[in-house]
């Protein structure tokens, strides 16, 4: 008889443990899937999201966060990451998601909030030691005998594909004067000459001899370069650099003479919110994105906030310079993606196939 007591005993626990394993001590939890330099930016978003919305709403929630490279982080969506809501770090990335991901979002996605669907942007700029030693001051200098690069992978990266089109905006304004010549039938032929300009210019500053280690995503770069000594200079994001510069005083922020409007968008991966029945939550949370008190965070993460009020208060932060963006130069993202980075594109045939 206590042999069977026990045994019945036993078989309540394992009745309560396997119960409480699908309990959680969260009214509900979201996840948002990030590119990679945006840890330290949505670790306070989230705080703040989670306390507005107990004191709102008397539920305690929680935003889980996932990191990596922009286009690493679309595919693990596309292949069944249950994201709430991505932010990645272009366009692209998330079009990528509505082609592959079985109507996991819609294609009007970039139409659901404001700016694009763009709580910030940024742009690309140049990390150096401390003292500038290499005497790094624009896109030129990359290209001196003594300067290693420090720059991630432009296939995984989202970072690396900004940096790629920095590079060679700034070549075909050199060439050109005036990117209008880009949309002038009279220049086509000085315009294909710019052009092949650019794509040497863009070859030698991604080749195997110039940046030799290429990270998956931005933050592996900004550690090799920052933490592990390697490279006279890192591409970076605006906000990455200013987080490392600020963080020790070991470095200096260059900014070059041309660079490009980086727009990293938000998306709610509508299939998923409905499956786990998050919508109310996470439509709550991008639209949180572009109230006051996470635009000031925003801010202070070294991001441009879209917000006029609190970008007028934080303008001295942010250095003004001329910005190309990708519909004025390379015809939008999909055109971009196409003719750049995917199979067969330009950084394939420039770099991975020069380099065999």
């Amino acid at each position: 008889m206590k042999w069977h007591l026990t045994l019945s005993v036993l078989a309540c626990c394992v009745i309560l443990i396997c119960g409480c394993q699908g309990c959680s001590k969260y009214d509900g939890e979201i996840q948002n899937v990030s590119y990679d330099p945006t840890r330290e930016l949505y670790k306070e978003i989230n705080k703040s999201f989670e306390d507005k919305w107990l004191e709102e709403k008397g539920e305690k929630i929680r935003v889980n966060q996932s990191h990596g490279g922009s286009g690493a982080q679309s595919r693990s969506v596309i292949e069944g990451n249950p994201a709430d809501v991505v932010t990645l770090a272009l366009g692209y990335d998330i079009d990528a998601i509505v082609e592959h991901g079985k109507d996991l979002l819609p294609s009007n996605w970039q139409t659901k909030l404001p700016n694009n669907n763009c709580p910030y942007t940024s742009t690309i700029v140049f990390l150096v030691r401390k003292g500038n030693p290499k005497g790094i001051h624009d896109w030129d200098d990359l290209l001196k005998n003594d300067v290693m690069i420090v720059t991630p992978n432009p296939q995984t990266s989202g970072g690396a594909r900004w940096n790629y089109l920095a590079a060679w905006g700034y070549m075909l304004k050199q060439e050109l004067g005036d990117l209008g010549a880009l949309h002038d039938p009279d220049r086509a032929v000085e315009v294909a000459q710019a052009q092949q300009k650019a794509a040497e210019f863009v070859q030698k500053i991604f080749s195997e001899t110039k940046a030799p280690a290429k990270d998956t995503g931005a933050r592996g770069s900004t550690t090799r370069f920052a933490q592990n000594g390697m490279g006279d200079v890192l591409l970076a994001w605006e906000n990455e650099a200013l987080l490392f510069q600020s963080g020790t005083g070991e470095f200096e922020i260059i900014v070059p003479s041309l660079s490009i409007l980086t727009e990293p968008p938000v998306a709610l991966v509508e299939k998923n919110v409905d499956a786990k029945g998050t919508r109310d939550i996470a439509t709550a949370y991008l639209k949180f994105l572009y109230e006051p008190e996470a635009q000031e965070i925003i801010a202070k993460n070294h991001y441009r906030p879209t917000d006029p009020t609190v970008a007028a208060k934080y303008a001295a932060k942010f250095p003004k310079l001329e910005l190309i963006t990708v519909d004025q130069v390379f015809g939008g993202w999909s055109k971009a993606q196409k003719e750049h980075f995917s199979k067969g594109g330009t950084y394939e045939n420039l770099v991975i196939n020069a380099g065999k």
